[in-house]
């Protein structure tokens, strides 16, 4: 007769169990970073360097102090 094998699973340390939490926390702070960049990215913005950098706006071509 065959026996499946239902070894019981061994008990985690401490140590092990605080690694875990250490690093699923690292992966939540991670994919909150990632989440913030994405949302503060600008969508169909200027492109090139800051316009606001050297004091002026550049669109299509027409060039305006604010």
């Amino acid at each position: 007769m065959h026996k499946s094998d239902t070894s019981p699973t061994p008990k985690l340390t401490d140590e092990a169990l605080r690694a875990l939490a250490e690093a699923e926390a690292r992966r939540k702070e991670l994919a909150t970073r990632e989440q913030k960049k994405r949302q503060s990215t600008e969508v169909g913005g200027v492109g090139g360097p800051e316009p606001t950098r050297y004091g002026d706006w550049e669109k299509k071509g027409i060039a305006t102090d604010f």
